[in-house]
């Protein structure tokens, strides 16, 4: 497939609230890096603010990040201000607060609900806003309940330093507990093709059903995770990647979007072709056939 002149609108739109976005975003993380956090060298700085404006240009409309997306050099919030500010009006920025990293880059104990608003406000003035638009609480798998930490932001939400809440790395118990407290617009757990997962599979079904945004993270990067993209395909994949004439990647992220009109997806890089390429697979539509050959892959039942 071509990737000239595609750009995120053809993905389909879905609503964060009442904030109106295309369903093909921009995930941070890689901005700052070869890979995320310390695992590889630091971006060039300049290339990684022309992939940001770049994204604009292609539609575009939600970024997610995090305060503790940093390389020993470059912070993605930091970057995400100066590419993007003054900040167009429909763009969202969702960010997400829970763990915490040193400024060495270890990272140290999770947040307790106290600290929350801290993050809040680090992410805040990091990116130069007077409010967030969606903040998703990230949960330590440790941490068997999200009520206080829930309701420390739903506190900071009624303040109004937060616009919209969401929540990440949860299981289906979870979201109903969020949901006694205040109405969360977003799950952000991980999800791909070739990993199956039955509590995230009944949670995005639980979202579909409750018209909340369902957000995959590493759909792109599967087993391979933080540390970049996979690649090593399977021959199925890789057989519906030639009919389209599309890499394994963006059938990557078609398949994720095809799991339901809530689903967004935010696949992320520091290459400006990737992204042109990321942007494009919005475009792809996948048959019956193939969806069922590539749902095989996941673990479902065809």
């Amino acid at each position: 497939m071509s990737s000239q002149m595609i750009t995120a609108d053809a993905a389909g739109t879905w609503k964060l609230g009442d904030l109106p976005v295309h369903r093909l975003g921009f995930g941070a993380m890689r901005l700052t890096g070869s890979a995320a956090f310390h695992h590889g060298t630091p971006s060039d700085r300049g290339r990684s603010i022309a992939v940001l404006r770049k994204a604009i240009d292609l539609g575009v409309n939600h970024i997610d990040t995090a305060a503790f997306y940093f390389s020993s050099l470059r912070s993605a919030n930091e970057l995400i201000n100066s590419a993007l500010a003054p900040y167009p009006d429909d763009v969202v920025i969702i960010t997400k607060v829970g763990p915490y990293r040193a400024w060495d880059g270890d990272w140290g104990t999770s947040a307790r609900p106290e600290d929350l608003r801290g993050h809040v406000e680090e992410n805040l003035r990091q990116l130069g806003r007077d409010h967030l638009d969606v903040v998703n609480l990230r949960r330590m798998p440790k941490c068997d309940s999200i009520a206080e930490h829930f309701g420390a932001l739903a506190e900071l939400r009624e303040a109004g330093l937060i616009r919209h809440l969401g929540i990440s790395n949860v299981e289906p118990r979870h979201l109903a507990e969020a949901q006694a407290i205040a109405p969360v617009v977003c799950v952000q757990n991980r999800y791909a093709l070739d990993r199956p997962d039955p509590d995230t599979d009944e949670l995005l079904r639980i979202c579909g059903e409750q018209g909340i945004a369902f957000v995959p993270f590493f759909a792109v990067a599967g087993e391979a995770g933080e540390h970049g993209a996979v690649t090593a395909h399977d021959e199925e994949l890789r057989a519906v990647a030639r009919a389209h004439g599309a890499s394994p990647a963006q059938i990557r992220i078609a398949w994720t979007l095809h799991q339901g009109p809530h689903v967004l997806a935010i696949p992320g890089t520091g290459n400006p072709d990737h992204l042109t390429e990321n942007v494009a697979a919005g475009a792809i539509r996948l048959g019956e056939e193939e969806l069922t050959r590539l749902n095989t892959l996941h673990g479902k039942a065809g």
